[in-house]
């Protein structure tokens, strides 16, 4: 019987260990995607620089990622097609290219509950637009 208390006691403590140990791993995980999400910086586009065409940009960080197709005619931002975005619970953020679209800026209000997706958005925008120069 003292055998199996054992056996159990030293079952229990590999696993609070192994735990830990695992719980330490995902909290340094989260803690590198904040700061990778936090580093992202939106920069406006003058679009007096970027002719006519349609502009393939996308931006990804972990768990989030967007592509889009920004199209511009006459200086101006037309339509941007959200050709794919990976999301957690971000879908409300989903609206940002129609307001970048009316604002014709990459300074529009990201949507809150959805800021990491609305940045990942915005920078995949500003991706399109700068790979247009």
């Amino acid at each position: 019987m003292k055998k199996k208390h054992v056996i159990l006691l030293a079952f229990l403590a590999v696993s609070v260990a192994g735990a830990a140990i695992g719980l330490g791993i995902l909290k340094t995980k989260i803690a590198a995607i904040e700061k990778q999400m936090a580093g992202i910086t939106i920069a406006d586009v003058d679009l007096t620089n970027i002719a006519d065409g349609v502009y393939n940009g996308s931006c990804s960080v972990f768990p989030v990622a967007a592509e889009v197709k920004v199209t511009v005619k006459d200086h101006a931002i037309t339509a941007i097609e959200l050709v794919k975005h990976n999301h957690g619970q971000g879908a409300a953020a989903e609206v940002i290219p129609g307001r970048v679209v009316e604002a014709q800026s990459l300074v529009v209000d990201t949507v809150s509950g959805a800021t990491y997706s609305s940045n990942v958005i915005l920078k995949a925008i500003e991706n399109a637009l700068t790979g247009a120069k």
